[in-house]
């Protein structure tokens, strides 16, 4: 199975390259923030941000080389590869936010910037729906379709700046979080329904472009921020909940 050729003169396929780029930026600043705002002493510091750097490059790498082999696409394998991708997915998003890791960005960020960094989904659902125009992504992925994550991107940074400001608080950010990680939960089992060992909508309709470079990060990096991100956000606000101090 192959997609239509891509380019790197379509500006819809960088979003694919930048964000991800962007989001481990953003961890490695929001983890020397919190760190600070902990008070955790320079050594722990430069450790969590080593570590940060060490599992992404390496999880960055690895699926962007499983892609760019064909790995990913041998789907008559049991269990396909893929699926093994999704179970690392989920595994990683889950070590993220409840482990120690997860504490520290959960208690040592503003609930504020939990939320706007969702803002990236904005961006991302507008380069995926130039993909599907492009014929390159299923229908049922963008917003055309089934897909409604866009509403989360954009109202990440209402609610985030509705907070910032005092203006609305805990039971805001809960109802939006609980929405978001609906709505992204929604689109990865279209993703996942989509792939040619499931075929629900169709074999016009199937969804391969993930298994491709750049697009692996799709599900690799940036559902794995999202998925990541709603858990945190839950963490932080049983921790203000139970009065531990919020900054």
């Amino acid at each position: 199975m192959t997609m239509p050729a891509v380019t790197l003169s379509d500006p819809a396929l960088f979003a694919f390259l930048i964000i991800p780029f962007g989001l481990l930026v953003a961890l490695l600043w929001g983890t020397h923030l919190a760190s600070r705002h902990l008070d955790e002493d320079e050594g722990t510091r430069r450790h969590a941000i080593l570590i940060t750097v060490v599992v992404s490059t390496v999880w960055m790498a690895g699926t962007w080389r499983a892609a760019e082999s064909g790995v990913l696409r041998q789907w008559d394998a049991t269990p396909p590869p893929f699926a093994l991708l999704v179970v690392g997915i989920l595994c990683l998003s889950v070590a993220l936010a409840w482990t120690g890791y997860g504490r520290r960005l959960a208690y040592g960020l503003p609930l504020w910037a939990l939320v706007g960094i969702q803002g990236f989904r904005l961006p991302l659902e507008l380069a995926m729906h130039a993909m599907y125009e492009r014929g390159i992504m299923p229908e049922q992925m963008s917003y055309s379709g089934r897909n409604f994550d866009i509403v989360t991107g954009f109202t990440a940074l209402v609610v985030a700046w509705l907070v910032s400001a005092g203006r609305m608080g805990r039971r805001l950010v809960l109802i939006w979080n609980v929405v978001g990680l609906l709505l992204v939960l929604n689109v990865v089992t279209i993703g996942i329904l989509s792939t040619p060992r499931f075929r629900l909508f169709g074999d016009d309709r199937i969804n391969v472009f993930i298994t491709y470079t750049p697009f692996v990060w799709l599900p690799a990096v940036m559902v794995l921020a999202a998925l990541a991100g709603h858990l945190i956000v839950f963490r932080a606000l049983s921790s203000r909940r139970h009065g531990r101090p919020a900054v």
